[in-house]
């Protein structure tokens, strides 16, 4: 069985996390080999899947690069494109030497749309997974337009207007994937946490940025002193933030979706696991979406306002009325409905079946078709 190769980003949590599912989903044995610049960040995986370690493709070595270089013009096909990165050649370099070994059936990119672009050129039929943003460049959509097939980790109702009939026909979305299968019960979660009857907002900050802001949190706990403030994840300091006493930092913790469950209101940016964790138990949101290229973030966000899901904000509240405004809208808004309707039980196993159908349809001899109806599209 010809093996599949995928490229994972190491930045933040929700790359791994929905490969490591995707690779555990299969549905038969098949030979994987994920290229990453970590690899202790996939948890279990089966025997028949290794982590390549490679060169970051986004880090620049340090060796100083020689203005010139710097200046020659990057065309509007590529993005992460830079001259003179020696960690660029071996990492592709690494790639391509297992395109000729492996003869794989499938390349998955998580994400660059260089690399979905380079396994095109180099004859090996890959799939795109798809993150939210303006990527209607022309490097972006053509990585789209040349793939196999595109995986969406997130419901059809958050896909973007701008997609083309073509784009979303190869689309198979997996709303939920490599989050946990099942949210707890608010009783369960509160009583594994040791939290009574008190009102509990909590503040989510992922792992791909720099963390939270501290002020414009305090600024909040000291507007809702009712209410227990706990944050977790990381959280940037500010050297004027004054905490109030109902606001404590928990920092990382393995029980994250107890205390989703357990909250009267999570506020968080929007990162896709913590999207779908909260999405899956259904209490109100607030969304404050980080910066990211191509506004990953704030589209993903505007795209779960129009759904309906969360009370979306263009930055943090910086005073005590804006916090007021936030905090009341968020309830009267809330529709645990449209939340939970967004995340697809057994996504995994879904997506590892779609993939694993994709590869053997590509590869079929028998009664092949003349022309391969999707590049026709």
């Amino acid at each position: 069985m010809k093996p599949i190769g995928i490229f994972v980003h190491h930045q933040g949590r929700g790359h791994a996390e929905r490969i490591a599912a995707l690779v555990r989903a299969l549905p038969r044995p098949r030979p994987v080999t994920i290229f990453c610049a970590r690899d202790d960040i996939f948890g279990a995986l089966p025997d028949t899947a290794r982590v390549r370690l490679i060169p970051s493709l986004f880090q620049a070595s340090d060796d100083p690069v020689p203005p010139a270089l710097n200046a020659v013009r990057v065309p509007d096909t590529l993005h992460c494109a830079p001259l003179g990165w020696p960690g660029i050649r071996t990492a592709t370099a690494a790639i391509t030497s297992w395109f000729a070994e492996a003869d794989p059936a499938l390349f998955v990119t998580d994400v660059s749309a260089e690399l979905a672009q380079l396994a095109r050129i180099c004859s090996v039929p890959h799939v795109a997974v798809l993150q939210h943003g303006d990527r209607s460049d022309p490097g972006h959509m053509a990585a789209y337009e040349g793939a196999a097939g595109l995986l969406a980790p997130f419901h059809e109702d958050l896909a973007q207007p701008f997609w083309p009939d073509w784009m979303r026909a190869r689309t198979f979305h997996a709303p939920g994937i490599g989050t946990p299968a099942a949210a707890p019960t608010r009783e369960a979660a509160r009583a594994r946490l040791g939290v009574g009857a008190e009102r509990l907002t909590l503040v989510l900050s992922g792992g791909g940025g720099s963390g939270a802001p501290l002020a414009p949190i305090s600024v909040g706990a000291r507007t809702d002193p009712g209410a227990r403030w706990v944050t977790l994840g990381r959280i940037a300091p500010d050297w004027h933030a004054s905490e109030p006493p109902n606001l404590e930092h928990m920092g990382w913790v393995e029980t994250a979706p107890d205390w989703i469950a357990a909250a009267d209101l999570v506020i968080s940016s929007a990162g896709n696991t913590t999207c779908h964790q909260v999405l899956r138990s259904g209490v109100p949101w607030i969304v404050i979406p980080e910066w990211r290229y191509f506004d990953e973030q704030r589209e993903k966000g505007a795209a779960l306002a129009r759904a309906g899901a969360a009370h979306v904000l263009t930055d943090w509240p910086s005073s005590a009325q804006s916090w007021t405004a936030a905090l009341t809208s968020s309830r009267e808004t809330h529709d645990p409905a449209a939340q939970t309707r967004l995340v697809q039980d057994g996504a995994d196993k879904l997506a590892g079946r779609w993939l694993h159908d994709l590869a053997e349809r590509l590869w079929a001899l028998a009664d092949a078709p003349a022309a391969n109806p999707i590049s026709a599209q």
